[in-house]
């Protein structure tokens, strides 16, 4: 898909006014290609005030990086003045928490710019959905968009994409060939990968450290022919704990945590889980356990999320009932 389809929407709904929204957390690919597209539109459509908003926040490295870069991030959008809605990284409009019920309701046109596949709910309401499974993150996807039009991201831009991929990549563990000429066309631009890698060292606080501790203390192991698949929960930082299950030796692990009602689950795998079983987190796992939880769940091969509504036990039995049943799929 090209940018030219999202430029004709922007045009046809005559918009003065485009909203940029980022999922819940927001992580630095997300921030980082929001940023990149509000310079690509200001650039090409000038007269259009273009906006960048994240209404529950973003995430401690986003934090960080937001002192490096000229990023400006709106914790309260005004979604009723939008007359365009663009989706960054954001694959369902659950993922947007308190703003999805207002976005659901608008009757302004909604884009959907993702390198995860769109959840068929998200296809129903948006009016264009451009998505790249093959994208090492949404930066390249907007850094692409650079390319169609022939214009050069300037450094500060270059430096956001550079942090998107990166984090995304898990530092180009997950990149691609496509990956590595964007990031050496991002350093021709003047990004300095060594500097900007300092970005995104962010000192693990005290409290993570905790959850990933007592995530392990708790964590239930079950072994599945020869994979170990690790179940626990902790209140906070459930995927920084799921990363140090699979740091540790799981093959897999899935931490979930707790608020009133509502749930939320982590996952994790190693890439020689996913390539030798086939098994894709976000759409074989994630998706069916958020549907199960009357929520949402998607994301990437190797990691992925779900929220929705139920207990910690429940969750976890349902997401290892799916992963047992998709390891008998690959098996025959």
């Amino acid at each position: 898909m090209s940018i030219l389809n999202i430029l004709r929407i922007i045009e046809e709904a005559r918009a003065n006014f485009v909203l940029l929204l980022c999922h819940h957390n927001a992580d630095p690919d997300a921030i980082c290609s929001a940023y990149a597209f509000q310079g690509l539109l200001s650039k090409v459509k000038p007269s259009v005030s273009v906006e960048i908003g994240a209404g529950q926040g973003i995430s401690r490295l986003s934090k960080h990086i937001l002192k490096r870069l000229p990023i400006n991030v709106n914790l309260q959008p005004n979604v009723e003045k939008a007359e365009t809605i663009v989706l960054l990284d954001t694959n369902t409009i659950q993922q947007l928490d308190s703003l999805s019920e207002k976005v659901a309701k608008t009757t302004v046109p909604i884009i959907v710019i993702d390198h995860h596949a769109a959840h068929p709910e998200t296809e129903r309401i948006a009016k264009l959905c451009i998505t790249d499974e093959k994208a090492s993150s949404t930066c390249e996807i907007v850094y692409n968009f650079y390319r169609q039009l022939d214009i050069k991201p300037d450094l500060n831009v270059a430096k956001a994409l550079f942090l998107g991929i990166t984090f995304d990549t898990r530092h180009f563990v997950l990149a691609n060939s496509s990956t590595f000429k964007t990031i050496a066309a991002l350093s021709d631009i003047g990004v300095n990968p060594q500097e900007e890698l300092a970005a995104l060292a962010l000192p693990m606080d005290f409290s993570e450290r905790v959850a990933r501790i007592k995530a392990s203390r708790r964590a239930k192991l079950v072994k599945i022919d020869n994979w170990i698949i690790a179940l626990s929960h902790v209140s906070a930082y459930q995927a920084s704990a799921a990363r140090a299950l699979v740091d540790l030796g799981a093959h897999l692990a899935a931490v979930a945590g707790q608020k009133n009602e509502k749930i939320e689950i982590s996952l994790r795998c190693t890439n020689e889980f996913h390539q030798s079983t086939g098994i894709h987190l976000g759409r074989d796992i994630a998706k069916p356990l958020g549907e199960y939880l009357q929520g949402m769940g998607g994301g990437h091969a190797t990691a992925a999320g779900i929220n929705g509504v139920g207990s910690i036990e429940k969750g976890l039995k349902r997401c290892l009932r799916l992963v047992k049943e998709k390891l008998v799929t690959a098996n025959h």
